[in-house]
């Protein structure tokens, strides 16, 4: 049967989600954990929704395998959270469509960026927040936001994973300030590499000053340079969508 598991992390001493050459990374772990329960002698394969980079954390990662498991889907949670390291956490298990693919079937994925702008810098926060001294005008940020939503060539922000598609279709884009926090928030179909760090960079130059509204709009379309992409730490993959119907089974 395959199976949809909803995947935490802290991604901060991952080289990734996926598999890389004397690399540690979520798939791996996921994968030896896996190997480890069921005792398979081919190593069950896992598919993630999006191949979060280094340093990146996940709250609502999808991820499908298949597995020839018997016993209640419980028990397998379980045994999952018990052998996986303490960096990684699965959050639900479901079983799902046999064609089912958390990459190809999910509908839409959220990415949150967090920054902490204050002057003094926090230890508690460092691994996973970035610090802005500067005060940053969070209204101006979350206009230019706006300016993203939409169906449009984000290629001035990344590049796409394989082949030359850059045309992305963002739901969602906001700013928003709770306390000494700045939330930034991209919901979207799929996302280029390295996109919303890059967005986040630009963002800034916008909360900063030394951007304007209308400049930032430009930048997508290529007639200004977009800001550079702004460190791992801040960003996490907090949720990937799917349509009900496809996803569960009975």
């Amino acid at each position: 049967m395959r199976l949809l598991a909803i995947v935490e992390y802290d991604g901060t001493d991952f080289a990734g989600f996926q598999l890389q050459r004397n690399q540690r990374t979520v798939q791996g772990e996921l994968e030896r954990a896996l190997h480890k329960i069921t005792g398979d002698a081919k190593r069950i394969r896992v598919m993630g929704a999006g191949r979060t980079d280094a340093g990146v954390h996940a709250s609502g990662q999808g991820a499908h395998f298949d597995s020839a498991w018997e016993k209640p889907l419980e028990i397998l949670h379980r045994a999952l959270n018990a052998v996986l390291p303490n960096d990684i956490s699965i959050r639900s298990l479901t079983q799902v469509a046999p064609d089912f693919s958390a990459r190809y079937n999910a509908t839409s994925r959220t990415y949150r960026y967090t920054i902490l702008n204050h002057v003094i810098r926090s230890p508690l926060n460092e691994r996973y927040a970035l610090l802005v001294s500067e005060p940053l005008d969070v209204d101006a940020m979350n206009a230019a936001a706006r300016c993203l939503i939409g169906e449009k060539d984000f290629g001035a922000f990344g590049t796409p994973p394989r082949g030359d598609n850059t045309v992305r279709r963002v739901y969602r884009a906001q700013v928003e300030r709770h306390g000494d926090q700045v939330l930034i928030e991209i919901e979207a179909n799929a996302f280029l590499y390295r996109m919303v760090r890059r967005i986040v960079g630009t963002l800034l130059q916008v909360g900063k000053g030394t951007l304007s509204i209308a400049e930032f709009s430009q930048v997508l379309e290529r007639k200004i340079r977009a800001g550079e992409a702004v460190p791992p730490q801040g960003l996490c993959l907090t949720q990937v969508k799917y349509e009900r119907q496809v996803t569960r089974i009975g």
